[in-house]
């Protein structure tokens, strides 16, 4: 599988994790309580706080306008979580393969997409075209991707920083999984290096297996 990066992404670097033999289940405990936790001290946090004080969301919602995604009707993904903890609406434990990934959004203030590797087809594409098609998103509804950076294999497009499709969606049963990192365009390599690392290094603590992770470029 190789990742390919479409000419019309604006500039930035993209984390590229393929996580293989992995184990997918209940969170532990431990991460549960780890999570709520850290839910709890972000609520405080943003009590005096509004989304544009937050750099990862401005950084995005700024990503998003470059595109040609309006930030305003299609939030990035990252503050829409932040949102749902200011309210004090925390986020339920689901299996740990999507809690650890909405833990990392939370922590790092960027979107992430964490997919079956057995559903996705071909060559993986980072695209963000005028014409991006369509999709069932997680949230029941069809994500047009006109004007929105997304992520697309031989059957079509499966992902995005605004809500990820059901196609592609982890499961129980999922072995093998793909996660992309999408960075603040602002950071370097080497900071972009660390903070893959250490996220595949956690989600082996939890999930077991081995990962292979590279950083990709967008002109």
């Amino acid at each position: 599988m190789h990742i390919i990066i479409s000419s019309n992404v604006p500039s930035s670097n993209f984390g590229i994790i393929v996580y293989k033999d992995i184990t997918v289940g209940d969170s532990p405990q431990m991460l549960k309580g780890r999570i709520r936790l850290f839910q709890e001290s972000l609520h405080l946090d943003l009590e005096e706080k509004d989304m544009k004080d937050i750099e990862g969301v401005a950084v995005w919602r700024s990503y998003f306008k470059e595109v040609g995604t309006d930030p305003s009707r299609y939030r990035p993904s990252v503050e829409a979580l932040y949102r749902r903890i200011k309210k004090g609406q925390f986020l339920e434990p689901f299996h740990s393969a999507v809690d650890l990934n909405n833990f990392f959004s939370l922590k790092y203030e960027i979107p992430l997409g964490i997919y079956d590797l057995r559903k996705i087809e071909g060559n993986v594409i980072i695209h963000a075209g005028e014409k991006g098609g369509s999709y069932q998103g997680l949230n029941g509804r069809e994500i047009k991707l006109d004007h929105m950076i997304h992520t697309a294999d031989d059957a079509g497009p499966f992902g995005s920083p605004f809500v990820d499709s059901i196609r592609t969606a982890v499961s129980l049963d999922t072995t093998a999984a793909l996660h992309v990192v999408y960075f603040k365009p602002s950071m370097d390599d080497s900071e972009c290096g660390e903070m893959l690392t250490a996220i595949s290094d956690m989600f082996l603590q939890v999930h077991g297996g081995s990962s292979e992770c590279q950083l990709v470029k967008s002109r």
